[in-house]
């Protein structure tokens, strides 16, 4: 008996011992992995990204001295015939929802500065985070929090986001207690569903309606909405109506809209000549993302600061779909690349079109 029960104890520590060996492999290919991105031409990253993927299709737009054009790839990084696709943006949303504070400021509707008790009814507390904290991902919320409506979701949905509403966000401002201190860059999906409801509150204007007029009627983008799981790719994600995390990541668009979002950013008029500026500076950078020539130094008007570069960028991600819109003012360029596949598949549209900025502007 004690011969058998060794032999198992020995049999479970070499599978142990073998597992672990696996990982440190798998860390130790990866890491390898990563260090070649840099090396690699914005070509190489795009084939590589869509190799023998039969359904992978990239659109990349570039701004360059006043001229726009893009271009569709598919598989193995082949070009394909410039057919507009309707792709989920992500968290660049939340450019648009920081846009949005931006008109409300320069209106006199919103203090920057301003407690966050001031435009929402909520519990009397000694200290909520200011308008400024929400938008720089500094106020000391978390990314999101797991109530109810996420768990169930995260199980039966396509979208962990799906049916978090007003009241689910009011009931968990009145919980959380934050204290009246700087806090560290913490990039915070809660923040900005926080930010959306300010606006429903400071517009009288429920956050669907506001942002799809917005985009259609005054920045012209009128191909661009808030989800309702329609467009010509697959795998759109799940919205209720009426769902606040929709300020935070809703945003379905196509390259032509995106381009003319970019130039937007590049002619800096009207209430964009004040987007740009930031609101607060801090070192938020990690070794890999600065390998990449990635880097965060603070936020604007929901666009993340490159101070080295003067570039100024904000990506986004969904379950499959992936998206980045980077400028720069002072090389008048800018570059916009869509996927219909996840973030975490091969190498993120991040990456590649931090690359292909790098090439057109040489920084």
């Amino acid at each position: 008996m004690k011969k058998q029960i060794n032999k198992r104890k020995l049999i479970i520590i070499i599978a142990l011992v073998v597992a672990a060996a696996v990982a440190v492999g798998i860390v130790l290919f990866l890491n390898y992995q990563m260090s070649l991105i840099p090396k690699m031409s914005s070509e190489e990253i795009l084939s590589y990204t869509l190799k023998d993927n039969e359904k992978g299709i990239i659109t990349i737009g570039i701004i360059k001295d006043g001229e726009a054009s893009y271009s569709v790839y598919g598989k193995n990084g082949e070009k394909l015939g410039n057919e507009l696709h309707t792709y989920e943006i992500g968290s660049l949303t939340k450019t648009v929802t920081a846009s949005l504070i931006n008109k409300a400021v320069l209106e006199g509707k919103i203090d920057i500065d301003g407690s966050l008790d001031k435009y929402i009814e909520l519990p009397p507390k000694e200290h909520y985070p200011t308008i400024r904290e929400l938008i720089t991902h500094t106020s000391g919320y978390s990314a999101y929090y797991l109530d109810g409506p996420m768990i169930n979701s995260h199980f039966t949905k396509k979208n962990d986001f799906y049916g978090v509403g007003d009241s689910d966000i009011i009931k968990r401002l009145g919980k959380e207690n934050i204290a009246g201190k700087d806090y560290a860059y913490n990039y915070s999906n809660f923040g900005y569903a926080v930010l959306g409801l300010v606006l429903e509150k400071v517009y009288a204007t429920e956050y669907t309606t506001l942002v799809n007029d917005y985009l259609r009627n005054e920045l012209g983008m009128t191909k661009s909405k808030l989800s309702e799981g329609d467009g010509d790719l697959e795998n759109y994600w799940e919205w209720q109506p009426g769902d606040t995390y929709l300020s935070a990541g809703g945003i379905t668009s196509d390259i032509e809209d995106m381009l003319l979002y970019a130039k937007l950013q590049l002619d800096e008029e009207g209430e964009w000549e004040n987007a740009h500026k930031p609101l607060k500076l801090f070192d938020a950078n990690n070794d890999s993302y600065k390998n990449m020539g990635i880097r965060i130094d603070g936020t604007a008007y929901g666009w993340i600061c490159d101070t080295e570069s003067g570039i100024l960028w904000h990506n986004g991600g969904t379950t499959v779909y992936n998206a980045y819109l980077a400028f720069s003012k002072e090389d008048n360029t800018a570059v916009v690349v869509l996927s219909n596949l996840s973030p975490n598949y091969r190498i993120p549209g991040t990456v590649l079109g931090r690359k292909i900025m790098a090439e057109l502007t040489g920084k």
